[in-house]
C-alpha cells in the first residue's frame, strides 16, 4: 500500500490526513516536533474507524525516518495566519520549518511528490524546490484548489445550486492578488456571465480573494483548515491514483505565460509524476494585467528570502 506523509499534525495536517485515510488512499504518517501531539491525533483517528469507511494505518511520530517510502508528502507545518498579518508576514518562521522539512524529505523520500501548503504557500514551495533538490515536477503548490473552490461555492450559493455542478479556476499568487478567471466560469456547461450580472460576477471574485482572511477574522487565532487539508487530500488522491486530473496549482514556471523562477497559480495535469503538463491559457489584456500584479506581489516575497 501507498504511504503518505503530513508534516505538521496541526488543523490543516489532521484534516489532510484523515481525508487521505477516509478514502484509503495508502497509509499515514504524520511528522510533528510537538512530543505527544501527533500521536493522539492518530489514535484517535483509529478509534473513528470502527464508524467510517478506512482501514489504513495511521501513526503519529517525532521525527522524520518513519516517512521513508513515502509516495506523498504534505507540508503544511508552519504557524497560522492572526488578523492583521499578511501572508507574507509568516516568511521568517514559516520557510525555516520548511527548510528543514524539505531536506529530511530528500533523504527519506526520495522518490516522493511534494503538495506545499504552508503558507506564504509561493514562497514555502520554492523553498520546498530548493532544499529538496528534486526536479520541477515533483512539487506543487495547493493553493489553487483551494482558492478554486472556494469561488466555486460561492458562485453555488449566490445560485442556490449543487457546488459540484460549478467550475471555476483560479490562477495567480496565494494571496489577495489572485486572479479568478470569470470567463473559464460555467455552472453545469452554462457560462457564468448568462446567469449572473457583471456586477455579482465582481462581487463573487473580490470575496474569493479575502476568503482565507474572513475566516481568520472569525477565528482570531487561527486560519482555515477543513477547505485547505480537503484540498490538499485531492491533490494526494490525483497523484495516488494517476488521475491525470487538470487543476489550478501552484507550479514552478520557466517561461509560461512570460514569467520564470517563480511558483505561481496556474492549471495543470496531475498524475503519478507529479506536474505532467502546465497548460497555457490565452489571457485577455485584462487578465494578463491582473497576473502580472500577481507575480509582482509573489516576486516581492522571494526577494526576501536572501534575508532568511
Amino acid at each position: 500500500m501507498s504511504k503518505v506523509a503530513v508534516i505538521g499534525a496541526g488543523n490543516v495536517g489532521a484534516t489532510a490526513a484523515y481525508c487521505v485515510a477516509e478514502q484509503n488512499l495508502g497509509d499515514v504518517v504524520m511528522v510533528d516536533v510537538l512530543p505527544g501531539f501527533p500521536q493522539s491525533k492518530a489514535i484517535d483517528f483509529l478509534h473513528g474507524s470502527p464508524l467510517g469507511r478506512y482501514h489504513v494505518d495511521i501513526v503519529g511520530v517525532n521525527d522524520y525516518q518513519t516517512i521513508e517510502g513515502a509516495s506523498v508528502v504534505i507540508h503544511t507545518a508552519g504557524i497560522p495566519r492572526k488578523p492583521g498579518m499578511d501572508r507574507m508576514d509568516l516568511l521568517r518562521t514559516n520557510v525555516n520549518i520548511a527548510k528543514e522539512a524539505a531536506k529530511n524529505i530528500a533523504k527519506y523520500a526520495p522518490d516522493a511528490i511534494i503538495i506545499a501548503v504552508a503558507n506564504p504557500l509561493d514562497i514555502i514551495a520554492t523553498v520546498c524546490l530548493r532544499e529538496s533538490g528534486f526536479p520541477r515536477e515533483r512539487v506543487v503548490g495547493m493553493a489553487g484548489v483551494l482558492d478554486s473552490t472556494r469561488f466555486r461555492y460561492f458562485i453555488a450559493e449566490r445560485l442556490s445550486v449543487l457546488p459540484q455542478d460549478v467550475q471555476a479556476m483560479v490562477l495567480g499568487g496565494h494571496g489577495d492578488s489572485m486572479v479568478p478567471l470569470t470567463r473559464y466560469a460555467s455552472v453545469a456547461g452554462m457560462p457564468l456571465g448568462d446567469l449572473l450580472d457583471d456586477q455579482t460576477i465582481k462581487a463573487l471574485s473580490d470575496r474569493t480573494r479575502v476568503g482565507g482572511g474572513e475566516i481568520v477574522q472569525y477565528l482570531k487565532k487561527g486560519s482555515a483548515y477543513y477547505a485547505p487539508g480537503s484540498s490538499a487530500a485531492q491533490m494526494a488522491e490525483a497523484v495516488l491514483t494517476d488521475e491525470k486530473r487538470i487543476i489550478p496549482a501552484s507550479a514552478y514556471l520557466q517561461g509560461e505565460y512570460g514569467y520564470k523562477d517563480l511558483f505561481l497559480g496556474v492549471p495543470v495535469l496531475l498524475g503519478k509524476n507529479g506536474i505532467e503538463k502546465i497548460y497555457e491559457l490565452e489571457l485577455t489584456i485584462e487578465e494578463k494585467a491582473a497576473l502580472d500584479g500577481s507575480v509582482e506581489e509573489v516576486r516581492g516575497g522571494l526577494s526576501q528570502l536572501a534575508s532568511v
